[in-house]
């Protein structure tokens, strides 16, 4: 197996399991401060990215 396909595979199920844990996670935050909400969601929507990104360059062999 391609180190490409490891990555699609290891990136779409690392991908589902971070979306379901910030699903999760923001049924309690909903409930909070718009500030801490906001942070929150700032937060959740950028650091799925760095994983990412070092999968990606793995995936290239770099």
């Amino acid at each position: 197996m391609s180190r490409a396909s490891i990555a699609t595979l290891v990136g779409l199920a690392g991908f589902l399991a971070y979306v379901i844990a910030v699903v999760t996670l923001a049924d309690h935050v909903l409930q909070m401060h718009w500030a801490v909400q906001a942070l929150f969601f700032l937060v959740a929507g950028t650091v799925w990215a760095f994983p990412a990104s070092r999968l990606i360059l793995w995936a290239g062999g770099k």
